[in-house]
């Protein structure tokens, strides 16, 4: 039997910073809409509907070319994927600040949505690849956590705070394109292909394996169970992101400056979400994570739907909704997707699960969001989010436990 190679920790490490942070732009990018709206609504004479529009259009676009570029990526390689959709999506934020209405933001959005789309399984696989099996949860929890954490956490505040010094919205997206550009950069001299040898001869990652027809690979158990939890949290994290700012000011009546305390919640219980559910799971399990946490977004969200204006209260709910939501995001399109596909088709996995989850969850259910807030009231969307995760509860019961350290996990197997 071969003698199994030595692991490139070093690799590892530098590789899941690096992916982080270019997760966490990407999420900057994303975001950046939701709390500039209010201030692009009177300019460009934009409605609840047509924010719940942009943000599903964005989402659409991502999620058919997540599905598409995951297999391009195994095919190809990560790198080719990876440096081109940084870059694009980097210059298409900036793009967005010279706007003039509805028809120009939404070729934008979408035009972004196909680069963003590209980068996220790609990311999220080569995370997997340069991690050991035993911390492949925390690690890929860990790069997809910047996106929470810079996309509503940090987008809220930053965008509110430079208004106060900014002429106009439209320099906020200006000086969003220039950190994506650099990071660009970094993964061109740092990110190496599965199977690279480093400098000191220590592989990189797992080489690429088995290719199997798309056929073959849907008809994995938690490969669906993934797509259908996804859609899920999807509905209750994006829902809230993208209606959440102006259930703020426009029912709840707080300032702009509360808002943006309130609406970082989401990005910072996200951030700690993110590798704390799949951290987590590597311990208790996959099944027995994403159970407990649709439960506990589900209490949550309740309780979010019944507070009045109280921003610390409002902030602390909101918190642990995103701490649940965002965990379950990076536990389906992490180490559950990963695990239930072989190592030649993992961004291929982590593709149709983020893709399809994104293109209902992220992309359909901002659109239906946006009709109930313009035609019922806005705080009615809040029940669209809490229906989504009610029903993950009873689909996470039917994952199969899949983590390592719940069902064996041997060096010799793996190096085989």
């Amino acid at each position: 039997m071969a003698k199994p190679s030595a692991h490139d920790t070093s690799y590892e490490w530098k590789a899941v910073t690096i992916l982080a942070l270019g997760f966490g732009l990407m999420g900057l990018d994303r975001w950046l809409l939701a709390p500039m709206f209010p201030f692009m609504m009177k300019d460009l004479n934009l409605s609840y509907q047509d924010l719940g529009l942009l943000i599903g259009t964005l989402g659409l676009a991502w999620g058919v070319f997540s599905i598409t570029m995951g297999r391009v990526s195994d095919g190809i390689g990560r790198r080719k994927v990876l440096i081109p959709a940084a870059i694009a999506f980097s210059c298409l934020s900036g793009l967005s600040g010279v706007a003039t209405g509805l028809v120009s933001l939404l070729v934008i959005r979408t035009v972004m949505g196909i680069a963003e789309g590209s980068f996220c399984p790609t990311s999220v696989a080569a995370a997997g690849e340069a991690s050991h099996p035993k911390r492949r949860g925390l690690n890929q929890g860990l790069q997809q956590s910047a996106f929470p954490l810079f996309g509503l956490g940090l987008a809220p505040i930053i965008a509110t705070q430079l208004m106060g010094v900014l002429p106009s919205w439209h320099y906020v997206f200006f000086l969003s394109a220039v950190p994506g550009l650099i990071l660009a950069w970094l993964m061109y001299k740092v990110i190496r292909e599965p199977g690279a040898a480093a400098p000191s001869g220590l592989p990189a990652a797992p080489a690429r394996g088995e290719t199997l027809s798309w056929k073959e690979l849907l008809r994995r158990r938690n490969l669906l169970l993934g797509v259908g939890s996804m859609l899920c949290a999807m509905t209750g994290i994006f829902v809230v992101g993208a209606m959440v700012p102006n259930y703020l000011t426009d029912y709840l009546k707080l300032t702009p400056q509360q808002m943006g305390l309130v609406v970082s919640a989401i990005g910072i219980g996200g951030f700690f979400g993110e590798f704390g559910v799949p951290g987590i799971s590597d311990f208790i399990g996959r099944k027995a994570a994403a159970f407990l946490s649709f439960i506990g977004a589900a209490l949550a969200l309740y309780g979010f739907a019944r507070l009045g204006a109280s921003p610390w209260a409002l902030f602390g709910v909101l918190l642990l909704v995103s701490f649940f939501c965002f965990g379950l995001l990076a536990l389906m399109t992490g180490p559950v997707a990963t695990e239930a596909a072989p190592p030649g088709m993992v961004a291929s996995a982590i593709g149709i699960v983020s893709g399809l989850g994104e293109i209902f969850g992220g992309g359909v259910a901002p659109v239906v969001a946006g009709f109930i807030a313009q035609h019922h009231g806005i705080q009615y969307t809040l029940y669209l989010a809490l229906g989504g995760v009610a029903v993950g509860v009873v689909i996470s019961f039917f994952l199969k436990e899949t983590a390592p350290r719940k069902v064996g996990y041997r060096p010799q197997a793996q190096a085989s």
